[in-house]
């Protein structure tokens, strides 16, 4: 078993995770709400350590990232769980799913991986298809590693990190994709069981530290396609972190617990045309 890192000890054994806004108050033998950390008599356990659930090469750019190395390929990893709860995510199998499902899979250490890498045509390796700060340790000790290697680290996230933890996480990466669900708090707060300002404080921070950003946006049909609220986004984003950070505006499709018809193609153009007149690199994606 792998302990955690960033957590507290109450009494009663109740420990306090301190990776996420979160700050889930565990007694024995409960998970926080990302199902992968689990009190185990008083200590925080990260129970995914080691396990995966996929392991890819892809193109760096189905990540995406379309101005970071784009013509390379990424050895993307996976795992289990979530601090979030998206009605309409797209991988729910393994995001929604929590340690009773990954104790079944074979554990890997963080030199294996590293190892594969190297032997491969990669750039380096992408933390991608669940969230990977809730696998948090296992990414840290695995970057590490390919950050020694001089290679690169690519982390596709929801930003939603406590400040400790990112600074660590910030010092062995190099680019990062945030999924930037909304522009409003209370959306945060009713869809996805979090907040916004935390998302915010990460892209800071990942401009702040000179790494490379891309941003990505589902427009979800009445849920967040309001286009006012939409402009005042990106012109947050040009005032907040620059004109050069890229955007993408991503199509919805029905997935997982939301069934609501694909975002119109006639919107998506709108809203490009919209986030041009403030941001230099702006793409439309799942769009034939």
């Amino acid at each position: 078993m792998k302990e955690a890192s960033y957590y507290t000890v109450r009494a009663e054994q109740t420990v306090q995770c301190g990776l996420c806004p979160h700050g889930c108050m565990l007694r024995p033998g409960q998970t926080g709400r990302c199902r992968v950390r689990r009190n185990d008599g008083g200590r925080l356990i990260a129970d995914t350590y080691g396990v995966v659930s996929a392991l890819h090469m892809d193109p760096i750019r189905k990540k995406p990232l379309y101005r970071y190395f784009p013509e390379s390929q990424v050895l993307s990893l996976g795992s289990y769980g979530c601090n979030f709860r998206c009605a309409w995510c797209q991988n729910a199998d393994i995001s929604q799913c929590g340690t009773g499902r990954a104790s079944g899979t074979r554990r890997i250490e963080p030199q294996e991986i590293v190892d594969r890498m190297l032997r491969s045509d990669s750039i380096g390796l992408a933390y991608t298809y669940n969230e990977p700060t809730v696998w948090y340790e296992f990414m840290v000790d695995t970057a590490g590693l390919v950050y020694g290697a001089g290679m690169k680290n690519v982390v596709v996230t929801n930003g939603f990190i406590n400040k400790e933890p990112l600074d660590e996480l910030l010092r062995v990466s190099h680019a990062f994709n945030v999924d930037l669900k909304s522009f409003s708090d209370a959306f945060y707060r009713q869809y996805t069981g979090g907040k916004l300002q935390p998302v915010l404080d990460t892209m800071h921070a990942i401009v702040s530290a000179g790494l490379h950003l891309e941003i990505a946006f589902l427009v979800i049909p009445e849920l967040n396609d309001d286009t006012d609220l939409f402009v005042q986004m990106v012109r947050w984003i040009r005032r907040e972190l620059g004109k050069d950070v890229v955007l993408h505006i991503n199509r919805y499709f029905p997935s997982w617990k939301h069934a609501a018809p694909p975002t119109p193609i006639a919107l998506m153009n709108r809203m490009k045309s919209m986030a041009g007149e403030e941001l230099s690199h702006v793409y439309l994606g799942n769009v034939r």
